[in-house]
């Protein structure tokens, strides 16, 4: 599962157009659960809208397991690469 999702973080790079927003959010997450295990980091500032979004994005994701967050994130990047690439 780890090199599917290394190879799935790389084709990542590839994208051709600028995923959403949301997509962007959720690949974030994912991969974030995936290779640190829960958001344990301090919340970021009330002026800080990015990173409060990706704080928060992660944070849904808590208690994942990372093996469970790599096969999402492969899935979504099966799915977003139909769109994308």
């Amino acid at each position: 599962m780890e090199q599917k999702f290394n190879e799935a973080a790389e084709k990542v790079k590839t994208f051709t157009k600028r995923p959403s927003d949301s997509e962007l959010l959720e690949l974030y997450a994912l991969f974030k659960q995936a290779t640190v295990g829960d958001n344990d980091t301090e919340k970021p500032g009330m002026f800080d809208l990015k990173g409060k979004a990706k704080w928060q994005a992660w944070a849904d994701r808590k208690g994942t397991s990372k093996d469970a967050a790599m096969e999402a994130y492969v899935k979504l990047v099966d799915e977003l690469s139909a769109k994308y690439l």
